[in-house]
């Protein structure tokens, strides 16, 4: 598995292109701004688009979707609950072609994403696992986790989330959706959010 980190937007979005370097086939990861952009970077890597994949409906996440998806025609995807923006933060860039929930796979070339439902952020929230990486989105940062004073948003679900996340056996690369990346045995031993949520 190959990843590339793009940061885009005035909110410093983290899209990530991954591609299994056998077949050459990428999923996109919040396409954040400028769909052309990424679209121009993946002819430059020599990549096939296969999925466009949404962590969540927030405009900061989802702003190249729609260019994006008009340029390579690759499916969509967003979580079921966050598929009619219940937060009110998509601003009317959501497009989207199918969704998905907990537990759901789907194959990139040999790579396969699993589908972690963690609300908290937004309703819909999800985390996408693959090999050894935790595409996390606004649910676990460095050292932090997502608002969740936003439309939709929920302490509770979020402890709940992080977790979820802090019991996953094994370790874990954690790309987040703003911000360095970081392992999740270091948030297990020094992010307070997520020590508060392995106490509860």
């Amino acid at each position: 598995m190959k990843i590339e980190t793009m940061i885009l937007g005035p909110l410093e979005t983290n899209c990530y292109i991954v591609w299994d370097e056998k077949t050459m086939q990428a999923a996109v990861i919040d396409p954040a701004v400028s769909g052309a952009k990424i679209a121009e970077r993946l002819q430059s890597l020599g990549l096939t688009l296969s999925c466009i994949f949404l962590t969540h409906s927030h405009f900061d996440h989802i702003g190249g979707v729609k260019t994006l998806h008009a340029v390579t025609g690759a499916p969509v995807y967003v979580s079921t609950a966050d598929s009619t923006d219940p937060s009110g933060l998509s601003h009317d860039l959501l497009q989207y072609t199918d969704t998905y929930d907990d537990g759901d796979e789907i194959t990139v070339g040999s790579l396969s994403f699993r589908v972690l439902e963690t609300p908290g952020h937004t309703p819909g929230c999800v985390c996408l696992l693959c090999e050894n990486t935790i595409f996390s989105g606004d649910t676990l940062f460095c050292g932090a986790c997502g608002r969740t004073d936003f439309q939709g948003g929920s302490i509770a679900q979020m402890f709940a989330s992080l977790k979820k996340l802090a019991l996953l056996p094994g370790e874990w690369n954690v790309l987040p959706g703003h911000g360095d990346m970081t392992q999740l045995d270091e948030e297990r031993k020094y992010n307070p959010y997520m020590q508060e949520a392995m106490r509860r």
